[in-house]
Formats: structure tokens, C-alpha cells, sequence
């Protein structure tokens, strides 16, 4: 076990570098390589934790307690949790950030995730109806909004700008490693319901486990901590856009792209099922061979993409181009008329992904408005990230009926062209943010 640091003042002697936005001159730990492999064994688990049963055993548990209205089922306990975690994110961001414990500001909402996450699926293999389904699912995706913000929150915590690729590689392609890791996991224990809800979970506690013994979270002393008021309660919610417009388009930027990740998370079992025809047997093993498609492309590019953008200081390429790619992908899955097409455009997907996840973080940490109190603003940026997950469902009902007909009376291909819109317009908006090559 570590034990914390002793105080380290973040003032710091003239030389040493200052961080854009920042209003005092600091460094940072700069841990070595196994920082980043706990990093990645948190993120990872914690993904699989969220990833798993937002696209499987959601579904599989709406189809046990209503088959005939199972969509809708899905859809209200989504949208409901997605909206919940929403508060979740920025209010976790901003208790971390004024945290006094001795353990330090991120490693107690590390431990929160994990009992969160836990006891969330010990409610979803109970549930038998929408209301303790929709509790199950909120418990889940709370607990991961504990965990995400204290895990990106460690990054600009611990790494300097410059070396912040990698950590934002390794944390964003967490999710489609997460996701391919836990459907593989659930396809080892298919024939047990309560293992392919319990072990995700139980992975993910010990993962997050693993990083609070690991990290070396520097304790805030009383006197670092931000004033905290009515005012500062308020503007725990949002950042200012017109202060902060770099930070307002990356939050846009963010939350289009995400709409289209979430058109086809949420609904891939259906699409699979409905259009393509998979046998009842064989959509779960079709969502994981999709999902192993994507991130498997994202494996490849990531790693490439954070090492290249560190070298040649550049993050804006990157996430539009990625953005665009994302979209064509989503294009092609509109259009797969076969399985095996559906998985090409998964792996086109994956490369938009994998560039995206290994690129964006790194950009969104450098236009921070309060570098030093990282968490808030960073709780307030994984808005974009929930809540299309909230948006997605609440408007997949009307977007499937466009050009519905008797044969296919939910038009899939209308929700995934409206993702992979939203993808690319997603990538034009970093064009205008400054500060940031």
C-alpha cells in the first residue's frame, strides 16, 4: 500500500513551467510508466462496469421482465440514469477538488465508484421491474461518474502537458477495451445470467481498488482549498462560454460525437436483431464480434495517434479528423444490408475512436478555465459525454420513425445517419478553438 506524499506547495520556483489558464507556476510528479498501467486497469474495468450492461444485460434483464415493450423498458431506465449522472459529474468534480482527506482529493470518489458500481449490479440481477431496473442502471452509471472524474482528474494532477498523450490514450480507448473485455467475459459465462451481471462489477472494484493503493494522491491542505459559495455552487453546473470559448467548443465538439457513439451503443442489439436478422442465440455474440471490431482498429491507431500528436505538438487534426471518420463509419453501418459489413463499419469506427479517445483528453486538459482545480471543470466536460446517452434514447423514439414501414417499422439507419451527422459536425467545431494547435 502507498502512503501519501508529503504536502507538496504548488508554488513553485520561477523557472519551473506554468500551464495555460493557470495562475500561478507549478510542476508536476510526472509519474513513470506504472502510473499509466494502473491507470488503464482502473479505466478499463470501470468501462466494462458501465459498457457491458448499457449493451447487453440492460437489455437481456428488459427483455425477462416485459419482451413486448423491452425497447421502451431500455430506453426510460437509459435515459433517467444518463440524466442522473449528469448532476453526478460536476458535483463529484467539485467535492474532489475541495477535498481535505488524507488520502487525498481523488482516491476517496475512486473508492465511492467502486461500491457504487458494485451495488448497482447486485440491484440489476434483482430487478424485476422498470423502477429497480432504472435504479440498478442509475446506480451504475453514478458509480462510473465518480470514477471517470477522479480518473481524468489524476491526469492533469499528475503529468504535465506535454506528456499527457499517453494517459489520454490509455483512458480513452478504456471503453472500447472495456466493452470487448467484458462482452468476452460475458460470453465465457453466458449461460449464467448473474455472472454476466456480477463479474463486470466485480472487476471494475478491483481495478479501482488497485489505483487508490497505487496512485500517490497529494493531499489539499485546508488553506489550498477553493473559496466555496452560493455563486460557487451555482457555477458547479457549467463554465461560462463566452469567458471560455475554447473550452465551450471542445464541450460541443464532445457532446456531438458522443451522440453518435450513443446511437449506436444504445441500439446495436436491436439493429442486429431487427435488420440484420441474428438469431435470438446469436445477437449477444454479434454485439461482442462488433464491439472486438472496433477495438481492435482502436488498439492499432491510438497508441499512434497520442505518441505522433505528443511529438509534433498538435491536437486539433487529430480529433476532427477522427470526428469525420467516426461519421463515415456510422454511414456505412446505415447502409450494411450483412453482418460482415456491420463489422467493417465497426472497425472504420474504431479507428475514428481510437484517434479520437487518444487525442481529446489530452486537448480538453490544456483548455482547462482552472487548471489547478482540475476536477470541476473536467466533471462539467464529461456532461458531454453523459448525456447524450440521455438525449439518444429520448429521441430515438421519433428519428426511428423516419421512412418506417410495415416491414422494418423502426428505421435504424435514420438514427445512425443522424449520429454520424452530428460526428462530423462535432469535428468541424475544434477548427475554432485557440490556444490549442
Amino acid at each position: 500500500m502507498t502512503t501519501n506524499p508529503p504536502p507538496v506547495s504548488l508554488s513553485e520556483p520561477s523557472g519551473a513551467p506554468r500551464e495555460a489558464g493557470s495562475s500561478i507556476t507549478r510542476s508536476w510528479p510526472n509519474p513513470k510508466g506504472g502510473f499509466l498501467v494502473f491507470l488503464g486497469i482502473a479505466s478499463i474495468t470501470a468501462a466494462m462496469a458501465e459498457l457491458v450492461p448499457l449493451v447487453l444485460t440492460i437489455a437481456i434483464k428488459a427483455q425477462s421482465i416485459d419482451s413486448a415493450h423491452a425497447a421502451t423498458l431500455l430506453s426510460v431506465a437509459i435515459a433517467v440514469s444518463a440524466l442522473l449522472s449528469l448532476i453526478a459529474y460536476p458535483l463529484f468534480g467539485r467535492i474532489s477538488d475541495r477535498t481535505t482527506s488524507r488520502f487525498g482529493r481523488r482516491r476517496p470518489f475512486l473508492m465511492l465508484g467502486a461500491i457504487l458500481i458494485a451495488v448497482g449490479a447486485v440491484v440489476l440481477l434483482n430487478a424485476s421491474s422498470l423502477a429497480l431496473l432504472t435504479l440498478a442502471t442509475t446506480l451504475t452509471l453514478v458509480g462510473f461518474s465518480a470514477a471517470t472524474v477522479a480518473v481524468t482528474s489524476l491526469i492533469p494532477d499528475q503529468l504535465s502537458p506535454d506528456r499527457r498523450g499517453g494517459a489520454s490514450a490509455v483512458v480513452g480507448i478504456s471503453l472500447p477495451v472495456g466493452a470487448v473485455v467484458g462482452l468476452f467475459v460475458a460470453q465465457l459465462v453466458a449461460t449464467s445470467l448473474a455472472a454476466m451481471i456480477l463479474l463486470p462489477a466485480a472487476f471494475a472494484f478491483v481495478g479501482l481498488l488497485l489505483l487508490v493503493l497505487r496512485v500517490k494522491d497529494r493531499r489539499l491542505t485546508k488553506q489550498e482549498r477553493p473559496p466555496f459559495g452560493f455563486i460557487s455552487f451555482v457555477s458547479t453546473f457549467w463554465v461560462n462560454p463566452v469567458k471560455n470559448p475554447n473550452y465551450a467548443w471542445a464541450w460541443f465538439s464532445r457532446l456531438l460525437l458522443f451522440f453518435g457513439v450513443a446511437s449506436v451503443n444504445a441500439y446495436q442489439f436491436f439493429y442486429l436483431a431487427a435488420v440484420l436478422h441474428l438469431a435470438p442465440s446469436a445477437v449477444a455474440q454479434g454485439v461482442f464480434l462488433s464491439t472486438l471490431a472496433l477495438t481492435v482498429a482502436a488498439l492499432i491507431f491510438a497508441p499512434i495517434a497520442a505518441k505522433l500528436s505528443d511529438r509534433i505538438g498538435r491536437r486539433k487534426p487529430f480529433v476532427i479528423f477522427s470526428s469525420i471518420v467516426y461519421g463515415i463509419g456510422l454511414i456505412v453501418a446505415a447502409s450494411a444490408n450483412s453482418f460482415p459489413v456491420f463489422i467493417g463499419a465497426m472497425a472504420i469506427m474504431g479507428v475514428g475512436q481510437g484517434v479520437y479517445m487518444a487525442v481529446d483528453l489530452a486537448l480538453v486538459t490544456q483548455i482547462l478555465p482552472d487548471p489547478d482545480n482540475a476536477g470541476k471543470d473536467l466533471g462539467v466536460m464529461n456532461l458531454a459525454n453523459s448525456l447524450p446517452q440521455s438525449l439518444v434514447p429520448a429521441l430515438a423514439p421519433a428519428i426511428l420513425l423516419i421512412g418506417a414501414t410495415t416491414a422494418f417499422p423502426q428505421n435504424y439507419a435514420a438514427l445512425f445517419i443522424t449520429g454520424a451527422i452530428a460526428a462530423i459536425v462535432g469535428g468541424i467545431l475544434i477548427i475554432p478553438i485557440r490556444g490549442v494547435r
